[in-house]
């Protein structure tokens, strides 16, 4: 049973993990909605669309406004919204979170790095490029790859799936691998795709992150022991 003691892989997700790009995303979000007529306020944002992909926000905004949302029309509003999440990207910047950018490279080489966001890739690559990050991770899993956002767990599925492909003599079992996450919807994908989690309370009090293994106010200072420590505390724990 040695090997269900050994930290398998960490798994990051991207916005309020990696970068501080939520606001970003609210202001974006603002100007495609405004202009159908929906609006929502930073505490609504906070509340009912913190942790979905794109494709769920527009759907749960025209839901909320009483309004139907047709898929050529989702399409379209997702493609205006990204553009505009870029040009709001380059004009105000993306900052990393302290410790984030220090600890990844660190983990690199040493333990498989998977990312799993509901973010589209043309939000993500600009950003990882800039934070010298884009050959950094072993897998890459974004809104365009699952049907189906977080708190669903596809895209943490798909993620230990395609790791368990790239390393396929190492034992990426799910239980041995960490998510590192901000948000409940995150916090439970992880979970129901088997993982143990770390939580930031970078965008939620820690009284609504409870259902991770540990909470953190920031990843400075964590380290590749610290989240080995996980693994072999929810070992102990699933024996007592």
């Amino acid at each position: 049973m040695k090997h269900e003691l050994k930290l398998a892989a960490v798994i990051f997700d991207f916005d309020g993990v990696i970068v501080n790009t939520e606001p970003l995303h609210f202001v974006a979000f603002r100007e495609i909605l405004e202009a159908k007529g929906l609006v929502f306020n930073w505490e609504e944002y906070v509340t009912y669309y913190l942790g979905f992909d794109d494709r769920d926000v527009f759907k749960e905004a025209f839901k909320r406004g009483g309004r139907t949302l047709r898929g050529a029309e989702l399409s379209k509003l997702i493609l205006a919204k990204a553009q505009a999440f870029q040009r709001l990207a380059e004009e105000k910047g993306a900052q990393p979170f302290p410790g984030v950018v220090p600890l990844i490279k660190s983990l690199a080489n040493k333990v498989p790095l998977a990312l799993c966001s509901g973010a589209v890739k043309s939000d993500i690559e600009p950003i990882l490029s800039k934070l010298r990050l884009d050959r950094v991770f072993n897998v890459i899993v974004t809104a365009e790859d699952v049907s189906s956002s977080k708190p669903d767990p596809a895209s943490y599925v798909l993620a230990l799936k395609r790791l368990t492909k790239v390393f396929p003599d190492e034992k990426i079992i799910a239980n041995c691998c960490v998510a590192i996450e901000d948000t409940p919807a995150g916090i439970n994908a992880a979970r129901s795709a088997g993982l143990l989690v770390l939580a930031l309370s970078n965008s939620y009090a820690p009284a609504k992150l409870s259902a991770a293994e540990k909470i953190v106010p920031s990843l400075k200072g964590i380290t590749k022991n610290a989240l080995a420590r996980l693994v072999v505390q929810a070992a102990g724990d699933s024996v007592r």
